[in-house]
């Protein structure tokens, strides 16, 4: 199995994608963070002493995903052309779906990744102070898809 961070010697570096044609390319990508169902409701009801921690998180992941690459050595600046977060409540958790879209050599995964792992570190340190067995979980690539740049 050949590995693409390595080069013939076995060093790490960045792969090339200049033979790559430019696509259009989306990634989803999801989590949770775990709270009390007492933090929910704060949440809900705007009682958190810092402001809303799910307005926070939105413009969190989104500033996340647009500097992935300074954030991941071997990641790509891309351009990004769209990024959206979504949050819900549930009774003990706060759900983090991020989309990515960029029209680029190669994909978003990584800055849909981010975008979530930052928007739920948001929520954590907004409601750390009430909250102090929040647990962030399920972090995961729902999907990625290319199709034909426009």
């Amino acid at each position: 199995m050949e590995f693409s961070h390595f080069d013939k010697s076995g060093r790490v570096t960045m792969v090339d994608v200049s033979g790559k044609g430019i696509v259009k390319r989306t990634a989803v990508a999801s989590g949770k963070i775990f709270c009390n169902p007492e933090t929910i409701e704060k949440i809900r009801r705007s009682l958190i002493k810092k402001g809303d921690p799910l307005a926070c998180a939105r413009i969190a992941g989104i500033m996340a995903a647009k500097k992935t690459g300074d954030l991941i050595p071997l990641c790509h600046p891309l351009p990004v052309d769209q990024v959206s977060i979504d949050c819900s409540l549930h009774d003990n958790a706060v759900s983090i779906l991020a989309t990515v879209i960029t029209t680029a050599k190669t994909g978003v995964e990584m800055e849909a990744l981010t975008a979530v792992s930052v928007a739920a570190l948001t929520v954590y340190d907004m409601c750390k102070a009430v909250d102090k067995n929040m647990t962030i979980s399920d972090i995961t690539l729902i999907k990625k898809t290319k199709e034909p740049a426009p």
